[in-house]
């Protein structure tokens, strides 16, 4: 079994204990939460689409840990006018784990 949920702007495909990165929610490690949008679930070959998105189905989240993203490397200049400018991001991330998976 497996579904495709929206968190924050990104969609996953997910199944029963899978563990994966998505942006940071705003929420504390440790807390669980339900994904508000379900799009798709697939069940023992049922099929269950949303238009545009499943209302019975739930598909239950647990934060593991806050971690960070690998670092991003910019660098700026302009020719003949002496200025360069470096700058880096690391995006802030969290590890989530699917704890149940219903399509119902």
């Amino acid at each position: 079994m497996y579904a495709i949920i929206s968190v924050g702007n990104r969609q996953y495909k997910v199944t029963q204990d899978q563990e994966f990165l998505t942006e940071k929610t705003g929420k504390n490690a440790g807390e669980s939460f339900d994904a508000k949008v379900l799009l798709f679930a697939e069940s023992s070959n049922k099929v269950h689409i949303g238009q545009p998105e499943l209302k019975t189905a739930r598909v239950s989240l647990q934060i593991l840990e806050d971690v960070k993203g690998d670092k991003i490397h910019g660098y700026v200049y302009k020719r003949r006018k002496n200025y360069q400018k470096t700058w880096g991001h690391r995006q802030q991330l969290q590890k989530v784990k699917v704890v149940s998976l219903s399509a119902v």
